[in-house]
Parts: C-alpha cells; structure tokens; sequence
C-alpha cells in the first residue's frame, strides 16, 4: 500500500493505493477525520464507435453502514440513488469531464462509495478529489488532477471544509474545483452575498485546491502507470476544405434566422445535403481511398466544428449573435401570474424562446418531506421540483422519471429562492413549488427562479426580496473575451463558460459555474459576474413590473393555519393516549393540527368556522382553573363526600358536602346527580393542581 497526505484545517487528508479495488484501473481510498471513501475508476480496453463524446458515467453512493445505520424502508438495503447521491454524483461529473483529451472515446465507469460518515462534512470534497485522483493514477488519458475544497464564511471570516454543526451557521457555502492554473467548477449559494465577497472565496478557495492537487501528483510520482495513447482523429485536409466550400454560403444564412426551431431546421437540411453530396462510393474513395467506409460521421464533425467557428467569430469580431442581440442584451420578457383558478399561486416566465409555467402550492407540517440521511432524518417545509418535458425542445421521448439534469437544476432553483422564504414561525405553511417547463431555448433553470418568485408572490407568501437568475456564456480566443448574458442553447453549447448567477437587489443567493477551459482569469470571473449583476437587477425590475408585492390574502383554496401557543405541560394533554384526543378533535371539526413538543398548534382548515371549532376545544383542554372565579359546570361522579364536577373538559374539581349548600346535606344524591349542571366557585387549588369547589359560594355571589 502507498499514502501520501497533506495538512487542511489542522486535519490530514490521506489518500491511499494499492490495498482495496485492486483490479480496477484505478482505485484510491481517501481520508479526512472519521471520512473515508473508496474512489475507483475502470476503463474498458475497446473504443466505441460511433460516438463523439465521453462515455463516461459518474456514481457516488452512501453506504447506510458508514453512519452506523440500516436502511429504511422494506428491503432494509441500499436501492436507487438518492437524489443527494444523484446530486453529488454531478458535482464529481462535472469539473472531471472536461479534462478528458479529443477523440477518447472508450467507456468509462466511476464509482465513488462513502465507507465511513464522519461530522466533517466532506464526502463529496473527498469524492471530487478522490475520484481524480483514481483516474491520475490510471492509464485514462486526463488533463487533470483536479482538486476540489468547500468554503464558507463564518462570522465574517472564510473557512474550508466547515462541518456539520459550522454549515448550520455560515454566511454561505460554496463547493469549488480547480487544476493548477484556473478554477474550472463553483457551485453553492447563500444569504444574499456581495459579488465581490464572492470572488474573494473563489480565489482563496483555489490556493486551497493547489494542495490537493499537489498530493496527488506525489501519489501519481509513486504509483502512476503509463497512460493510454488517444489516436488522433482521423481526418482528410482535402475533404475539410471541400465541405467547408459547399456549406459555407447556407451556414452563414441559417446562422442568423432569429428562430431555434427555423434555424436548426435549415442548419439540419444544409447538413444532410452535404452528407448526401460526399458520402458516395467516388467521394469516399477519392478522400479516404475506401469506398466502403461510411463517412457521414467525418462530415458532421466537419460541419459542426465550422458551425462552431462561425458563430464564434461572429461574435468574438463582429458583436452580434446568432439572433441579433449584443453580447449584454437580454432577451424580451413576458410576466404572468394567477393564470390557474385552482392552484393557490401561479405564473408563466417567459424569456425569449424559453417558458416555465411554475405552481406553488401550501401545505401544512403533516405534508413536510422527510430525508432518511446519514446525518439523520430531516424534514423540508420548502420543495422546488424541475420537470422538463420532451415538447418543450420539439422531441419525441418516453416520460420518465426525473433524470439527474432535472433534480440538478431543481435544486440550483431551490437554493436560489429558499433564501428570501419567510420562517416556519412568520408563515406556518409547507411550500412547494413546481415548475413544468413548455418551451426551452437557454437556462430553463434560471426561469424557474424568475417564475418561482412570481408563483410565491401570487400565492400570498411574504418572501422577504424578488429573486431573479440569469445564465450567462464567455467565448474566449487567445485575448480577445467576450461575456454573453441570458445565452440561447447553441451558444451554452459553443461556447467556453456556463455559469449561472440569481439573487435579489442586494446579493447573490446562487451560483454555478461550470469552465470547458483552463484559463480564465479572476479579472475575467469579476467583469462576468458584474455583468450578470446588471442583467439580474434589469429582471427584477421586469418581474416588479408585473408582481411589485406579494398578495395580502392568501387562495381561497389554501387552507388557512392558525397558531396558537400552550404550556409544554399541555401537550399530552392535546395528544392523548396513543393520539386519541387529537384524532378526535379532527374527526369533530375537519381541521388539521399538528403539534410540537414546545406547545405550538397549528390548526389548519378549508374554512375559518372549523378552525374556531377546533382552537375552542384545545383552549378547554388546556384551560387552567382561577382561584376566585366562577364555573357552569357538569357533575361527572358522585360521592359520600361529595361530587366531581367537571368544569371544563378534562379539567374538574372536588365539591365537598359541605359546600353544596348553606345549610347541611345529609345524601349528595338529595341534591346531586351525574350529569346536572351546576354552578360552582374555585375556593383552593392545592401545589398538585387539585382543585376545590363550592356551590354554595357560587349562588350568594350570583344572587
């Protein structure tokens, strides 16, 4: 076995080889604290054919037994991934996939398995690093290591990898990953946080990495194997040149149509004609001396890299893109809100080519989602789903459950607008949010922020600023940069840098950067993320225009909650015995109620009267006797000395013989019977709560 390690917040971090996983390509265990993962990477020996990216597959997953706990649910073993596991798996996927060389083309397996869950909080950091580390190793061809930090801000000060107990209280929280040279990957959000403090983590978080990144060179020093050769791509000068010459007036023109679906439609014929045009017996033997081999893949590539060339220049030298607009120009923006009768808040975004149709909907605590984790059960009062249906890019598919692009850009929107959602105690409401997507043409994502917002304000829920985002794009040839804000699909896809920022007036809330290259420098970051600032604030300023506060009332067809407060020692009381009495006011009145053990109720109903109905029968379980004042109250057991009597439910008092009457009663039944009705006063409540009545005091006060 080899170990190397280095020193990070008075912590070492450990990376082994050579023990476990020995007979994949590439297997590393790293350890930090009570964390310890196992990152193992394989390659297949053939090469796919017929494909023009990486086949590369990431998973990270929990083990139930690294917390010291079973599994949920009726298998009691480990099923399908959590969407935590999904979500992390795209943090380990993303800053590594870039960094894999042109023409590699062989499948490739991650899998990255949490062996031990410590309290340091660092199992996705240590799956980043591990998982490059196993591939640095390896024979895969990699442009890397990676390395990979998490830093917050606490009490004004910057931290890296801040625990469990440190997270509950940062400022905000970012993953960050990077190579030597340059950050490559930023993900996390927070409170409203300046831009500027922003860029300040970014660049402390990358001095950092560097020593992440230096470990596994030692590691890659001691063990590293030779690495794979990638054969170039095949290519023919003659046959580039050729296409490039036939295609080249049409390109130009189809570039420019305004619309996506007319623009790929003409770009798509363009293509198939000149597949048509050079895929023949004569072409294929003249530029490659095979006729039988198929060349529409070499075509394509051809086309593609000019498409790709012309939009770029069209850009970087003439400051016009593909449908007109200048690099900081947003496109036109439509509002719409209470568009659904039903629902209890709604609204259509729609920015360009791109709609997010988003519903909001309240519950109550009982509707809160529980998270069985390794950290333990959690429960959420605030949920943002993402749903992207086929018809919104004009495909033909099968309705599936949501994939990891899905629950990955759910929960950027759900980081962006959880920030501004009032507390549990200002709006006792469960929220959540859903947002279908109709129509995609770039950062479908940041719609769903924008329609968030509007949906919550329809709905009534007092969030405490608008939230808008914005995606923006960097095309980059040598020094020549240029920053786009709001991109369409081609030009995320084009270009250098996706990265996505939303927040209110006053800060960010969300961030995500995801670098296709090595070099972008700070002043680069800093002038993008300014300009994403001026576009975010020009959306408000639209969303404002069309919602300027959220509503005062809520849906008719929201429930209403009402809260009160009780004595800690009146819970059970509410309770009951195996839930009897609650259950029993919610058979009596209709309304929900859900309890804690502080003594907060909140009641929920469809209609007001039913609410008042049930907060009447908790008030008389929970009401205390006054020493002094007088009761209507109801004989509930008679006695030689004397009778019970009940005067309010589950709360009721001795009346003494002696007290029933001025004059002396020789049988309590000569005046008594279970079930009258009778008038008494609190004389005495004894250090136990036991209460004293007297009748007789009752009446010369009532006469």
């Amino acid at each position: 076995m080899t170990d190397v390690g280095i020193e990070i917040k008075e912590r070492r971090l450990i990376i082994e080889t050579g023990q476990m996983a020995r007979q994949a390509s590439g297997a590393v265990v790293v350890k930090y604290g009570d964390t310890i993962v196992l990152a193992t990477v394989v390659v297949d020996k053939k090469v796919r054919e017929g494909i023009d990216f990486v086949p590369l597959t990431i998973d990270y997953q929990e083990k139930a037994y690294s917390a010291g706990k079973i599994p949920g649910g009726f298998l009691k073993r480990e099923g399908r991934l959590s969407e935590k596991e999904i979500l992390i798996s795209r943090l380990i996927d993303r800053p590594l996939r870039p960094l894999f060389p042109s023409g590699f083309y062989s499948e490739t397996q991650g899998i990255v398995s949490v062996l031990s869950f410590g309290n340091e909080n660092v199992a996705d950091i240590l799956g980043i690093i591990g998982m490059s580390a196993a591939i640095h190793i390896s024979e895969i061809p990699f442009n890397g290591p990676i390395g990979a930090i998490r830093v917050g801000r606490l009490d004004g000060k910057l931290i890296v990898n801040p625990d469990i107990s440190e997270c509950e209280k940062l400022e905000f929280d970012l993953v960050v990953a990077g190579t030597e040279d340059a950050v490559v990957m930023v993900e996390g959000g927070g409170s409203e946080v300046a831009e500027s403090l922003l860029l300040e983590a970014i660049d402390y978080a990358h001095r950092e990495i560097k020593k992440t990144i230096a470990v596994q060179n030692e590691l890659r020093n001691l063990v590293g194997r030779e690495k794979r050769i990638v054969a170039p791509i095949a290519e023919s000068p003659e046959l580039k040149n050729d296409v490039r010459a036939l295609v080249s007036n049409g390109l130009m023109d189809a570039i420019r149509m305004p619309g996506k679906q007319q623009r790929q439609k003409a770009l798509d014929a363009i293509l198939d004609d000149a597949i048509k045009h050079f895929n023949t017996n004569d072409m294929r033997e003249k530029f490659f001396g095979d006729a039988a081999k198929d060349i529409t893949r070499d075509v394509a590539n051809i086309f593609n890299d000019y498409e790709k060339e012309v939009v770029r220049d069209m850009i970087l030298h003439k400051g016009v893109r593909v449908d007109g607009r200048k690099p900081d120009e947003i496109r036109d923006i439509s509002c719409h809100t209470n568009i659904l009768p039903r629902a209890h808040g709604s609204a259509l975004f729609i920015r360009g080519e791109t709609q997010a149709i988003v519903v909001t909907t309240l519950g109550t605590a009982g509707d809160e989602q529980k998270i069985n984790a390794l950290e333990g059960d959690v429960y959420k009062a605030f949920m943002l789903h993402y749903n992207f249906p086929p018809f919104s890019v004009g495909e033909v598919k099968s309705l599936h459950s949501p994939g990891r692009r899905e629950i990955g850009h759910g929960l950027l929107a759900e980081r962006s607008v959880k920030y501004v959602i009032p507390s549990k105690k200002e709006f006792p409401y469960t929220i959540r949010i859903v947002s279908d997507i109709l129509e995609s043409n770039g950062s479908s994502s940041m719609a769903t922020v924008c329609g968030a917002t509007l949906s919550l304000m329809d709905a009534a829920v007092p969030i405490s600023s608008p939230v808008a985002g914005i995606s923006m794009g960097l095309i980059k040839e040598g020094e020549k940069v240029v920053v786009l804000t709001d991109i369409l699909g081609l030009e995320d896809h084009l270009g250098d840098m996706d990265f996505k920022v939303a927040g209110t007036e006053n800060g960010i809330t969300a961030f995500q950067m995801d670098s296709k290259i090595a070099d972008i420098s700070p002043e680069i970051l800093k002038n993008a993320i300014e300009q994403a600032r001026e576009g975010r604030l020009w959306i408000i300023n639209k969303m404002k225009e069309a919602m300027p506060s959220h509503r005062q009332t809520l849906s008719p067809y929201a429930p209403r909650i009402y809260t009160i407060k009780i004595r800690k020692e009146k819970v059970r009381d509410v309770i009951g015995a195996g839930g009897k009495v609650i259950r029993g006011i919610t058979d009596q009145t209709g309304a929900r109620i859900d309890i804690n053990d502080e003594g907060a109720i909140n009641i929920a109903s469809p209609d007001e009267e039913s609410a008042r109905k049930a907060i009447a029968i908790i008030n008389g379980i929970v009401a205390e006797a006054e020493h002094g004042k007088i009761y209507m109250g109801k004989v509930v057991r008679v006695v030689d000395f004397g009778a019970f009597v009940e005067i309010f439910p589950g709360t009721d008092g001795l009346l003494h013989i002696s007290q029933i009457l001025d004059r002396r009663v020789e049988k309590v039944t000569d005046e008594l019977n279970v079930g009258d009705e009778v008038l008494v006063k609190v004389i005495g409540i004894d250090s136990q709560g036991k209460i004293k009545l007297s009748r007789k005091e009752a009446m010369r006060e009532s006469q």
